[in-house]
């Protein structure tokens, strides 16, 4: 059984290993990658996530966010959703990525959603934030608060029409109770803080990884058949699209700084899909909570395709 697990892997094993390889012998290029990677979570994602992270936990431990959610029990119920559902929703679209997992994963170490219940919760609270779209994305990247605001707004409505639609299909599925991981905390304070300290330093490492990983498969034209397929299509940013199907916070700079029509719709579409780097790291988070991957990639794809065609007649425009 053992040996049938590692065989699975085995594919992984060789491309991490060529990855280790590549780093070793060009540690000119690809150290400075890091250091880019760094640079651009220190700059663009530190100060959106951690801030909110801490309100948010804070919100959660002391019971707030079970207060707030009462006057939406009717609303989640059409929905098919748990009373919760709404106040998760919204700090999640306060806080960014990738809060809205981490918050639906402590509701599922609290048993109070099921696995059903993180299933439908899982698209609906994967959402970037605020802070990040306008102030990163939009003022330091496409130089113009309102583009930021746009962002805004096509991610947030094509990240809840995609959801809520997938939750009217399924209403009325059940699922099996969540247990409780852990007892109560202790110090609430202390334990918000930490949570968030944490969840933001690994959201960094995996920045860091992949913006590195997309150098790499930049600089060997890994990504050269469909960056050529997408280029009578998407011309100057195809190549900078393609990067950010990887590391989505790069080619979203690389985006903005290629220029042209397409640009911000291309990001709409990179910022709501999440790229391998988002998704990885939501995914540490429901995976625990029952939540199959394929299925929530698709959906983000849809969400992603959803937000590029709202952007695209207002760009035109």
């Amino acid at each position: 059984m053992k040996c049938r697990i590692l065989v699975k892997y085995v594919p992984l094993y060789i491309c991490l290993a060529l990855f280790a390889a590549v780093l070793a012998t060009s540690p000119e290029r690809y150290v400075p990658a890091c250091l880019e990677g760094i640079a651009l979570w220190a700059q663009c994602v530190l100060p959106a996530l951690f801030p909110f992270m801490v309100i948010t936990l804070l919100f959660i431990s002391t019971g707030g966010a079970e207060l707030a959610a009462r006057p939406f029990k009717r609303v989640c119920n059409f929905f098919g959703l748990p009373p919760a559902a709404a106040v998760i929703f919204i700090m999640s679209a306060f806080s960014g990525y990738p809060a809205g997992s981490r918050i639906v994963y402590e509701y599922c170490q609290r048993g109070e959603i099921n696995e059903a219940d993180a299933q439908k919760l899982a698209p609906l609270c994967s959402t970037s934030g605020p802070l990040f779209l306008i102030a990163s994305v939009g003022q330091n990247m496409f130089k113009s608060k309102a583009a930021g605001a746009l962002l805004l707004a096509a991610h947030l409505v094509s990240v809840a029409a995609v959801a809520l639609a997938i939750c009217l299909i399924e209403r009325g599925k059940a699922g099996v109770a969540a247990r409780p991981l852990r007892a109560e905390r202790g110090n609430v304070l202390y334990d918000s803080f930490y949570s968030a300290v944490i969840s933001v330093i690994v959201a960094g490492g995996f920045i860091c990884f992949f913006y590195t990983l997309a150098r790499a498969a930049y600089d060997f034209y890994i990504l050269f058949p469909l960056e050529a397929a997408l280029t009578p299509l998407l011309g100057q940013c195809a190549s900078a699209f393609c990067r950010g199907l990887i590391e989505a916070t790069g080619g979203c700079a690389a985006l903005a700084a290629a220029g042209g029509g397409l640009a911000l719709p291309l990001a709409g579409f990179l910022i709501t899909f999440g790229g391998l780097s988002i998704i990885a790291q939501q995914l540490c988070y429901l995976t625990k909570c029952g939540v199959k991957p394929l299925k929530f990639m698709l959906i983000k794809v849809a969400q992603g395709a959803l937000c590029f065609a709202l952007l695209l007649p207002l760009i035109a425009a």
